[in-house]
């Protein structure tokens, strides 16, 4: 009778390095093709092969952008643009991803090939989504449209499609090729949409620097009147703080308890599909973002005025801070175990004791979180009533 061969356990920890690119550019559909251009390796076949993805809403700009593809003699523009719904509805369902799966299957694009996707945070999730899973994961370069996914998501390494009434309960974790920040798309976004995705440039400001947390609430109405310097400045710096989280904060793919950046998002995941998607994300997170300020304070010792000052902000940005399917409060506590559940394991919410402050609570006092609810509901109507 052989030997037994004995049992062993090997476990290796090993780094895989990434490089993530990024950026801004002032028209990148026109004189500034050439930054785009020179991020696509044509490789050994002599020619980069692209297949160019876009919201509807933005034929006029995709099609410069096509254009300059097509003239581009280090390029293979493997078939005409490809359309898509703009806004969730591009990830309520698996139809678009299905069609874009098929296109690139029709294609033959391969790992080394690139999708290029122009749209907002949502279309960018669920062509993102595509692009990782086809072959593994072939080169994606997003061109967001939106301030908030300018600000935040664009250069994010998440992408997914919302499944089971959930908000991304379907995605991968993948670093895009390159991210292009691009001022002139920004021009034509109507005012709730441009002011909206502002909430995430206060959010990850109230996490890691209050100086420019100061600096959004002084120029709030600045924000809210569209002033090109100050929006710009303050997309950059938010930008450059999500980028720095992703980078340098040793989680880029969330395998640990602690989510700082989803601060305000355990209610504003819940709200979103409560409101079919009517309620844009910027102003769900928004309206989290006020909640966990107030329930910081009454728990946490987050200054009173701190958190009113937090909600003063918001608002003279433009952005409102309730909705009716904020009731009945029940159903959007709900939205605590569905956070639990997203995160994998034990519920671990990021609060405020101060700003720039943040700490990790394992439970929520749901009495003190209705009583928060409340107080931003009094809090609105008043607002409203001076505005």
């Amino acid at each position: 009778m052989p030997d037994r061969i004995p049992s062993s356990n090997t476990d290796i920890t090993f780094s895989v390095p990434f490089v993530h690119r990024l950026r801004t550019t002032d028209d990148v559909c026109g004189h500034d093709y050439g930054v785009l251009g020179e991020l696509l390796d044509a490789g050994e076949t002599g020619s980069a092969r692209v297949m160019l993805v876009s919201e509807k809403a933005l034929q006029s700009n995709a099609q410069r952008l096509a254009d300059q593809l097509a003239a581009d003699a280090n390029v293979e523009l493997v078939s005409e643009t490809i359309w898509i719904d703009g806004g969730e509805t591009a990830k309520n369902t698996l139809d678009e991803i299905k069609s874009l799966l098929q296109a690139i299957n029709a294609t033959n694009l391969d790992r080394r090939s690139y999708v290029i996707v122009v749209g907002g945070g949502a279309v960018l999730d669920a062509v993102g989504f595509a692009a990782a899973i086809a072959h593994r994961g072939i080169r994606l370069v997003r061109i967001p449209t939106t301030t908030l996914a300018q600000a935040d998501s664009g250069v994010g390494v998440k992408n997914a499609i919302n499944y089971f009434d959930k908000k991304n309960w379907v995605g991968t974790f993948a670093v895009p090729w390159a991210v292009f920040n691009d001022s002139k798309l920004l021009q034509s976004l109507p005012d709730r949409d441009f002011r909206s995705g502002f909430s995430e440039a206060v959010k990850v400001a109230l996490l890691k620097d209050p100086k420019e947390f100061e600096n959004l609430a002084k120029h709030a109405k600045d924000i809210h009147d569209r002033v090109p310097e100050v929006t710009q400045n303050a997309i950059n710096r938010s930008c450059q703080l999500h980028l720095d989280h992703i980078t340098s904060g040793g989680d880029p793919f969330e395998m640990l308890e602690a989510r700082p950046l989803d601060f305000g998002h355990w209610s504003a995941h819940r709200l979103e599909p409560r409101t079919n998607f009517d309620l844009r994300h910027g102003e769900a997170v928004a309206i989290g973002v006020a909640i966990d300020c107030i329930y910081s304070s009454l728990v946490f010792g987050f200054p009173e005025d701190a958190a009113w000052r937090v909600c003063q902000c918001l608002h003279e940005i433009g952005i409102p801070l309730w909705h009716p399917a904020i009731n009945p409060i029940d159903e959007l506590l709900i939205g605590l175990e569905e956070f639990r559940q997203h995160l994998g394991g034990r519920l671990t919410i990021t609060m405020l004791q101060d700003i720039g402050c943040p700490i990790n609570v394992h439970e929520i006092d749901e009495k003190q979180m209705r009583e928060a609810i409340q107080r931003l509901d009094q809090w609105q109507q008043k607002a409203t009533c001076q505005s």
